[in-house]
């Protein structure tokens, strides 16, 4: 792919900022042709620069009331074998390798207090070759 212009950060600005935009609002808010947004945004998804649209959620009004970030010491070489175990927890709304003073951290989203503690305490350190957890809860989240 050619290196992206400020056009390309500005419709890529524009669809995080509502990914269900027209293309006609989006072509108008960059001031180009209808017709060049929408190759823009084709050449963005063919190169893997657009991966996909997703929709943002109130997790209180979902009923996950209790929200925490958990960071992971795990044994190195099981990374594949931990994060596939990870991935089948459905509470875990995001994971990351990290490097730094612990190797993974998770965004779990639990129903209540009982929830995220079972979560910890029983899905995630139950996994091998996880060595220690450090919870950390939300109390209000932010997006920007």
């Amino acid at each position: 792919m050619t290196a992206m212009d400020a056009i390309d950060h500005a419709i890529l600005d524009e669809l995080r900022r509502d990914a269900r935009a027209s293309m006609t609002a989006i072509a108008d808010a960059v001031h180009i042709s209808r017709a060049g947004a929408h190759a823009r945004i084709k050449r963005l998804t063919d190169a893997g620069v657009i991966t996909g649209y997703t929709v943002r959620t109130d997790p209180v009004l979902l009923g996950h009331h209790a929200s925490a970030y958990v960071t992971l010491a795990i044994e190195q070489a099981s990374w594949q074998m931990v994060r596939d175990r990870l991935r089948a927890i459905p509470e875990i709304e995001h994971m990351a390798l990290v490097g730094g003073d612990f190797d993974v951290i998770l965004l779990v989203r639990a129903r209540d207090a009982r929830d995220l503690r079972r979560i910890v305490l029983e899905d995630i350190q139950a996994i091998p070759s996880i060595r220690s957890t450090r919870t950390t809860l939300i109390f209000e989240d932010s997006m920007r």
